[in-house]
């Protein structure tokens, strides 16, 4: 397909995605005292599978970790999986520097603004963010949402959240010493992926979101030596049941970043499903009006239940 048109649909693609106003949660619960450390939780909107209490999915959002694009812009995605059954809980954290405006001052705009000058994520408090999300998640849905089961959890996350839910599943991985290493595997379904920044090495080479992955570990002075804790591709195998989602035509995150972290996987003795969409860029994964997004929901649904 030449390039040409290949760049006209993802423009469309993008516009589809960010056309759908944003869906208000049904709670909202802090997990810490910054005014980003929250997350959205949405009932479910259809009747549970089998099993009674609806599973409970976790999103994390895509923006290349910069602090304009906050969980709003996954509001409608988020929706989409209540109306599919599914107990929804959307997770804020902090991006960019440290003096950027917090989730709710900041616009939803969409992420193809992802080379603007804004910088990609903070050491640690996105990490600090992500785990201390994931840790209060059970008791923060006993509390506001007591139609989900805690017990049969799915994370997933789009782009920079893709790689922010491989990296909250690693976490028992991690290099002994990290702060946000966990003692156990996190009790998890299993995790999917969509479009994820899921292999720094690569993603650097290959200069995704504009030298995102760079700016998220504090330049490139610290680039190899904050990676051991950061880069999912290094933080294998997990034991968690994990399918990557990506599509073909992709001009945001390639799709060698996603088989270059399924590679790794292989080599560390792991299967990761990864499931390739013909003629599908970056942003119909969290679109609900997208046919791709329905196969998103089918593969939670395959984990969840």
């Amino acid at each position: 397909m030449p390039d040409d048109v290949v760049a006209a649909r993802a423009t469309a693609e993008e516009e589809s995605a960010f056309s759908h106003p944003p869906v208000d949660p049904d709670a909202t619960a802090p997990y810490g005292d910054h005014p980003d450390q929250v997350i959205d939780f949405y009932a479910p909107k259809a009747e549970a599978g089998p099993g009674g209490a609806a599973p409970l999915v976790v999103v994390l959002h895509g923006g290349a970790w910069r602090a304009p694009y906050d969980r709003r812009h996954v509001s409608p995605f988020a929706d989409f999986l209540a109306r599919r059954g599914f107990a929804v809980a959307s997770v804020e954290y902090r991006r960019g520097p440290a003096d950027a405006a917090p989730a709710d001052a900041a616009p939803a705009v969409a992420a193809s603004a992802v080379a603007a000058p804004a910088v990609a994520g903070r050491w640690p408090d996105t990490f600090d963010d992500v785990a201390a999300a994931l840790d209060a998640v059970p008791a923060l849905v006993a509390k506001v949402l007591p139609q989900a089961d805690a017990r049969r959890v799915v994370l997933t996350g789009h782009s920079a959240g893709g790689h922010l839910a491989l990296w909250a599943a690693a976490r028992h991985v991690l290099p002994a010493g990290a702060p946000w290493r966990a003692d156990g595997p996190v009790p998890l379904r299993g995790v999917v992926a969509l479009a994820p920044i899921a292999d720094f090495a690569v993603a650097e080479k290959l200069d995704v979101c504009g030298g995102a992955v760079r700016q998220l570990l504090g330049g490139e002075q610290h680039f190899e030596e904050r990676r051991p804790y950061a880069d999912p591709a290094l933080l294998l195998p997990t034991g968690i049941a994990t399918t990557l989602v990506q599509g073909r035509t992709d001009l945001v995150v390639p799709q060698a970043v996603a088989e270059a972290y399924a590679d790794a996987a292989a080599k560390a003795g792991e299967v990761v499903g990864l499931t390739l969409l013909e003629d599908v860029g970056h942003f119909p994964l969290i679109d609900p009006a997208a046919d791709a997004c329905a196969v998103v929901a089918e593969e939670i649904a395959q984990l969840a239940w």
